[in-house]
C-alpha cells in the first residue's frame, strides 16, 4: 500500500543550537528534542531523568478530599464497599490495584466487571441492583461513570453512594456521586489532563496514604498495574505518564506483582526486559482476551492473585482466550476481506461497513483495525447481539469518526467513543440506511490524503550518523508512546550489500544489509516487515530510500543495532 512520507517541523537554528550547548549532545538529538516541545536543560533533566517527586499533588484534584473522607467513613463504620470497573485493560487493572490496596483496611470488599455481552460498557443497572440486593454501601467505579447521570441516581434511590473515577470527557452534566476524580472536567484544576483509569485509581490510593500518614513505598508497588494500563489504553506517555510509566517499567521488569509475573512467563518466554511495545502486544491482549472470550473478572482474579501456582493456572486459562480469540479474530478478518473482493462496490466507497450476524462480537473492534491494514478507510464492523446490530467503528489519520457516526445518530440506539474509535448498536432494520448515510458523511467530509497512511518523519540523517553514542542516547527517550514515539528517521540513496533476503513462513519481510556511498564498507542490518514484494525492485545494487526507526536486536545472545524499516521508495 502506497505512504506518504511527511517530514515533522524542524526546531529553528537558533533553538536546536541553544539546547545542543547546553546539554553537549548533537544538533539532531537536540532537534528531537525540541520537536517533543523540550527547550531548556531543566525540561531535558525532567525528561531523560524521570523522578517520583515529580508526580503532582493527588489533592490537586477536584473531589479528591471527598472521596478519601467518604472511604475512611466507610473504613470507620464497617461498610460492605464494591471495586466496579470496566472488561478492558484499563479497567481491570485499575479495579485490581484499587482492590489490593483497600483489602489492607476493609474486611468486607468485593469488586464487580460487568459482562461484555449482557451489560455492555460502563456502570449498569444490573451491577447496581446486585450491589444493592448484597448490601453494599458505596461503589468505587474506575474507567467508566463520568457520563452515568441517571445510574448514579437510581443508586442513590437505592442507598449506594458511588465515587468516580474517571478519565474520559464529561458530559454536560456531571454525575451526582460523593466525588468524581476526572482530570478532564472543566472545573478540575489538575495540571495534568491525560491519565489513564488506572492512574486516576492510583492517585486515589496515593491521596488515601498520604491522609493515613503512610509512605509512598506503600503505594509504590502498584505502579506495575498503572504502566499495564498507561500502555494498553494509548494514553499520551508525556508529564506525569512518563513518570508512571518510567518507574512502572522498572517495577515490572524487576519485582512485578504475582499475576503480572504469571502473564509474563507465559507471553515472554526467556524475555529478560519488557518495554511499552511488549505491554501492547503481550500483555494487554491476554488481559484483554478473557472479557473478549469469557469474563473480565477472570483478569481481575488473574491480577490481585498472590499464589503463584493459582496465578499460572489462572495464567494458562488466559492465554487459552487468547489463542482461541486469535483464531477466530482471524477467521473473521478473512471472511471480511472475502466480503470487499467480491464486491465492486464495496471497493469503490470511501468507507467500510461489514454485517455479519454470525461474527463474535468480542473480537469486532480488531477486525476493524485489520482492515484498516489492508482498505486503509473509516471503518465500522457489525453484528447481532440481543436482537440488535452493534459492533465497533475505527478511523484513519485525521478523520473525526465520533462526528460521523453522531451524524448518523438518529438511525443509533447507542453510541459512544472518540475521534478514532467508537462502539455503535441499531435496530436491524436501520442497517441499510446507517451504511448509506455514514458512506455519504464519509465521502462528503474526507480529504483523499486521509485515505492514504502516512509516515511520520522526525528528520533526515545519513547512516554515518548510527552509531553506539548515537543509540545510546535515543534509549534515554523511552519509554515510548503516543506523543513521544520512537524517532523515525530518513535516509536517502542507500543500496543492498547483496546478503538481503527475503525471509517470513510466506516471504512477506526483507532483511537486508545496507550501505551508503559516503562509506561504502560499513553496512547497517535491517527489517522491513511486510515488504517482501519489493525485494526483486532493489536488488542488484538499486538505491532507494528509506524511513526507519532504530532497535536492538538480540540474538544468540549477541546485540547488536538494527534498523527497522517503516517503509521504502525506490528513485
Amino acid at each position: 500500500m502506497e505512504k506518504n512520507w511527511v517530514i515533522k517541523e524542524q526546531g529553528n537554528d537558533e533553538e536546536v543550537n541553544a539546547l545542543s550547548n547546553a546539554l553537549g549532545v548533537d544538533k539532531t538529538i537536540a532537534n528531537l528534542l525540541i520537536q517533543r516541545n523540550i527547550k531548556s536543560f531543566e525540561e531535558a533533566r525532567a525528561f531523560f531523568r524521570p523522578d517520583l517527586s515529580d508526580l503532582h499533588d493527588p489533592y490537586l484534584m477536584k473531589d479528591m478530599d471527598l472521596a478519601v473522607s467518604r472511604i475512611l467513613q466507610a473504613e470507620a463504620s464497617g461498610e460492605k464497599v464494591m471495586i466496579y470497573g470496566d472488561y478492558d485493560v484499563d479497567g481491570t487493572t485499575a479495579v485490581a490495584l484499587i482492590y489490593k490496596f483497600l483489602k489492607n483496611f476493609f474486611t468486607a470488599l468485593d469488586y464487580y466487571i460487568p459482562d461484555r455481552y449482557d451489560e455492555g460498557y460502563g456502570i449498569s443497572i444490573k451491577g447496581i441492583d446486585y450491589a444493592a440486593e448484597m448490601g453494599y454501601s458505596l461503589i468505587i467505579a474506575l474507567d467508566c461513570g463520568i457520563k452515568s447521570v441517571n445510574k448514579v441516581a437510581y443508586a442513590r434511590e437505592r442507598g449506594i453512594d458511588f465515587i468516580i473515577c474517571d478519565h474520559h470527557n464529561p458530559g454536560e452534566e456531571i454525575p451526582g456521586a460523593v466525588a468524581v476524580l476526572d482530570a478532564k472536567r472543566d472545573d478540575c484544576n489538575y495540571p495534568y489532563k491525560e491519565l489513564s483509569g488506572c492512574g486516576v485509581g492510583f492517585k486515589l490510593i496515593q491521596a488515601y496514604a498520604q491522609q493515613k500518614g503512610l509512605p509512598f513505598e506503600d503505594v509504590k508497588p502498584y505502579l506495575d498495574l498503572v504502566v499495564v494500563s498507561i500502555a494498553s489504553d494509548i494514553v499520551p506517555i508525556t508529564g506525569e505518564n512518563r513518570v508512571l510509566a518510567y518507574f512502572g517499567l522498572k517495577q515490572l521488569n524487576e519485582n512485578p506483582s504475582t499475576g503480572l509475573k504469571a502473564i509474563i512467563d507465559i507471553a515472554g518466554g526467556n524475555q529478560k526486559e519488557f518495554n511499552i511495545e511488549d505491554i501492547v502486544f503481550k500483555i494487554g491482549p491476554r488481559i484483554n482476551a478473557a472479557g473478549r472470550m469469557e469474563s473480565g473478572k477472570m483478569a481481575v482474579d488473574l491480577l490481585i492473585n498472590e499464589e503463584p501456582v493459582e496465578a499460572r493456572i489462572l495464567g494458562e486459562k488466559i492465554n487459552i482466550n487468547n489463542r482461541d480469540r486469535r483464531s477466530i479474530d482471524l477467521e473473521i478478518t478473512k471472511q471480511a476481506l472475502e466480503m470487499i473482493r467480491s464486491d465492486t462496490a464495496l471497493q469503490q466507497r470511501n468507507c467500510t461497513v461489514l454485517y455479519n450476524p454470525e461474527w463474535h462480537k468480542g473480537v469486532i473492534g480488531i477486525v476493524a483495525s485489520r482492515l484498516m491494514d489492508y482498505y486503509y478507510r473509516p471503518t465500522v464492523i457489525l453484528t447481532r447481539s440481543n436482537g440488535m446490530a452493534t459492533g465497533s467503528a475505527r478511523s484513519v489519520n485525521g478523520f473525526d469518526l465520533y462526528q460521523a457516526v453522531e451524524a448518523c445518530s438518529d438511525l443509533l440506539e447507542n453510541f459512544g467513543g472518540h475521534k478514532y474509535a467508537a462502539g455503535l448498536t441499531m435496530k436491524l432494520k436501520n442497517l441499510k440506511k446507517f451504511t448509506e448515510r455514514f458512506e455519504e458523511y464519509v465521502s462528503d467530509n474526507i480529504h483523499p490524503d486521509q485515505l492514504i497512511p502516512v509516515v511520520e518523519i522526525d528528520t533526515e540523517i545519513p547512516l554515518s550518523k548510527v552509531d553506539e553514542k548515537f543509540f545510546r542516547i535515543l534509549k534515554q527517550f523511552r519509554p515510548f508512546g503516543p506523543d513521544n514515539m520512537a524517532p523515525v528517521f530518513l535516509t536517502e540513496n542507500v543500496v543492498d550489500n547483496g546478503c538481503g533476503k527475503i525471509v517470513g513462513a510466506n516471504g512477506e519481510h526483507l532483511k537486508l544489509a545496507l550501505v551508503q556511498e559516503d562509506n561504502p564498507f560499513r553496512f547497517f542490518p535491517a527489517i522491513a516487515f511486510q515488504q517482501g514484494t519489493v525485494f526483486e525492485k532493489i536488488m542488484n545494487g538499486k538505491a532507494f530510500d528509506i524511513c526507519y526507526s532504530i532497535e536492538e536486536n538480540a540474538f544468540r545472545g549477541d546485540v547488536s543495532i538494527q534498523l527497522n524499516i517503516k517503509d521504502i521508495k525506490l528513485d
